[in-house]
């Protein structure tokens, strides 16, 4: 590799050898990853003579995709390199090396002029053989460039599929959302209802507290119904993106199907079991492919996926094909979390307008028909069919029955949403039983050990579950089938789940990995683990990868415990063996025990990225901020921690200034699956 030069000047956009040069700077900065890097020696392989500004923006499309990106917009890359790239400030790394620098000449149109007249670079109604697809001022790599397309494709066709309405939808609607005397505003969860009936595609998006799970559970109770009264019931599948995020659906779930008001009849109709994608799709071990395809679809008329905001364009690319037109697809989720980690923004993208309603004249005038109370929102704002079709299919639920207008992770989690870094910090400021804030003199304040371990007021810490693993113990003589050790085991997991710590980044003093480290060290020296070994009793695991052998799925978190061996000597107390103790992710009940040695994808999970608690809740969240601001701190992941917390939240922050200023920023992810789909 030719060595890397530390004083390149702009030269490098007209030389491909001094372009490669650049690249390996920014490799070696961290900035780049080597496959980034290999694409543009790739192309430039594949044409003798291609342009340096042609491998510098497929290293950088490429490299955009690691960040969740579908494309290289490359107006925003010129507006704002550093920040659009998510590098870091000027003068913290890099000097001449940051692209703000090493750009700062580029026009837009030369650089989109010199990929055009690329033969690896087709446009969009180009040839289909290409690498590389030039869509306006939007680089991709072919592979998302045909996913966004045949998604846009799929829910272009699902916005003009109607479905059969029942000519008593107000009534069937009046008896599933009893209106009180005298109201006469919008029920958003019966209006969500009222909207799934008529179409093929609808969208339903709300915050922590509004209803989501309820809404689906009576409009599948409506749906079901109409179904059963002709004869003809519904084939219906519950699914989710991530194994916890099924598990949290199927508990609060079945509740609430018993609790329906309808007929034994439908209730039995009405699926309580929740899936993850995958299996739902039959993933097929070693490859990207599914058992079910547009060749081999779902046998399905109704499909519900919640949590939809961590679905990533590919996953809904195989979701949409797989799964008949006809079949109606209701997806559920918050529009401001944190989008999925692979590429792709498509919740926050389909609900642009969610908030506003951008609802026509018609589909008001409609909706209103069948609520029987007119829209009364104060932000709603006219629309039309023709610029705004996905409006017509999309309810956002706006009452939060889980925060209250006294809630102080309420009004924190609000003030976020809305950049009002102001607001945010006078509302942490103020006495709330629900928040809490640590401020730290440095990174080993020893009140940051005392507060994940022993908590604060009534937000318990991690010394808890430990507390139940010891004390709530069954007779080391009981046998393995007895059911006291499934108790045990199941309680001890649901203690550990009564706290999480987050963090934003992965390595260094406020980053995951280190602090895995340390509060085990700190829980051993209480006495409350023995963490001297790799595997230990008490130690949480987190699996990183789909294990379809074990039936563990990326996301699933376990407990390693001692429990009785199966089939002890005869006569003898059963030998006791370390077993990582995970809950079900398939539909059933109960757990399943795992020999540490058959584990190769978990890492100990004391502390989580905030992504990875997507889909989780916890009684008590505490959310530890690094020293500086970082790329991915916005306001998006301070919303989507906030609102991991029940009952506590707490903030850890060294300077107010990161908080502050992550609250004023905004993911941008850069795709163009709205403007496909005509708005």
């Amino acid at each position: 590799m030719k060595q890397t030069r530390l004083d390149l000047e702009p030269s490098a956009l007209d030389d491909t050898g001094e372009l490669l040069a650049l690249l390996d700077a920014w490799v070696a900065s961290g900035w780049l990853r080597e496959l980034d890097r290999a694409l543009a020696a790739l192309l430039a392989e594949l044409q003798a003579d291609a342009s340096p500004l042609l491998l510098l923006a497929a290293a950088l499309a490429s490299h955009q995709l690691g960040h969740g990106h579908v494309c290289l917009d490359l107006r925003a890359t010129l507006a704002d390199p550093d920040f659009a790239l998510a590098l870091p400030p000027e003068g913290e790394q890099g000097g001449a090396l940051l692209p703000s620098r090493q750009l700062a000449d580029l026009d837009v149109e030369h650089w989109r002029q010199a990929l055009a007249a690329s033969p690896l670079v087709a446009p969009a109604d180009g040839p289909p053989d290409t690498p590389l697809v030039l869509d306006g001022h939007s680089l991709y790599l072919r592979r998302y460039w045909t996913y966004e397309q045949r998604v846009a494709r799929a829910i272009s066709a699902r916005l003009a599929t109607a479905q059969p309405i029942p000519q008593d939808l107000p009534q069937r609607l009046q008896r599933l959302f009893p209106q009180a005397p005298g109201a006469h505003h919008s029920d958003w969860q019966k209006l969500a209802c009222a909207l799934a009936t008529r179409g093929s595609f609808t969208l339903v998006t709300g915050g922590p507290g509004t209803g989501k799970t309820t809404t689906v559970v009576r409009l599948l109770a409506l749906l079901q119904e109409s179904a059963l009264d002709l004869g003809q019931p519904l084939r219906i599948a519950l699914a989710a993106p991530t194994g916890k995020a099924a598990a949290r659906l199927t508990e609060s779930i079945g509740g609430q199907v018993a609790g329906l008001a309808v007929d034994t009849a439908v209730r039995q109709a009405i699926p309580t079991q929740v899936t993850t994608l995958h299996r739902l799709l039959g993933s097929l071990p070693g490859s990207r492919h599914f058992r079910h395809h547009a060749g081999n679809p779902l046998a399905l008329d109704v499909l519900v996926v919640d949590e939809a905001s961590m679905i990533d364009l590919e996953m809904m690319d195989r979701l949409l094909a797989a799964l008949p037109t006809r079949a109606r697809l209701i997806l559920l989720g918050d529009k401001d979390q944190l989008a999925s980690v692979e590429a792709g923004a498509l919740l926050g993208d389909l609900c642009r307008d969610a908030e506003q309603g951008r609802y026509a004249p018609s589909t008001q005038a409609w909706l209103e028909a069948q609520g029987g109370a007119p829209l009364d929102a104060d932000d709603l704002l006219p629309g039309d069919v023709q610029h705004y079709p996905l409006a017509q299919h999309t309810v956002m639920l706006r009452h939060s029955r889980r925060f209250g207008e006294d809630s102080g992770i309420g009004q924190l989690a609000r003030a976020v949403n809305r950049r009002d870094a102001e607001q945010a910090r006078a509302i942490l400021r103020e006495r709330h039983d629900d928040l809490h804030r640590l401020r730290l003199r440095s990174a080993q304040d020893p009140a940051l050990e005392r507060l994940l371990l022993d908590g604060h007021g009534q937000a318990k810490g991690y010394a808890h579950y430990l507390q139940v693993l010891h004390e709530t113990r069954p007779e080391p003589t009981l046998t393995a089938d007895d059911p006291a050790w499934q108790r045990w085991a199941s309680g001890v997991l649901q203690a550990f789940d009564g706290f999480r710590l987050l963090c934003a980044i992965r390595r260094g003093d406020w980053g995951v990995e280190g602090l895995n480290l340390r509060i085990a060290q700190a829980l051993s020296r209480r006495g409350l683990l023995d963490a001297s070994t790799p595997w230990y009793e008490g130690r949480p695991v987190l699996m990183t990868h789909n294990d379809y052998g074990l039936g563990l799925m990326n996301g699933d978190i376990g407990i390693a415990l001692r429990l009785p061996e199966a089939d002890p000597q005869p006569g003898q107390a059963p030998r006791q063996v370390l077993r990582v103790a995970f809950p079900r992710n398939d539909g059933e009940a109960g757990l399943r025990y795992i020999l540490p040695s058959r584990l190769n994808a978990v890492d100990t999970v004391f502390a989580m990225t905030v992504h990875k608690s997507q889909g989780s809740e916890f009684q008590h969240t505490a959310l530890l901020l690094p020293e500086r601001l970082n790329p991915v701190l916005t306001k998006e992941l301070l919303y989507t921690a906030i609102t991991r917390a029940r009952t506590h939240f707490s903030l850890i922050e060294q300077r107010e200034s990161v908080f502050d200023q992550a609250t004023r920023r905004a993911v941008e992810r850069r795709s163009g699956l709205l403007r496909a789909l005509g708005e």
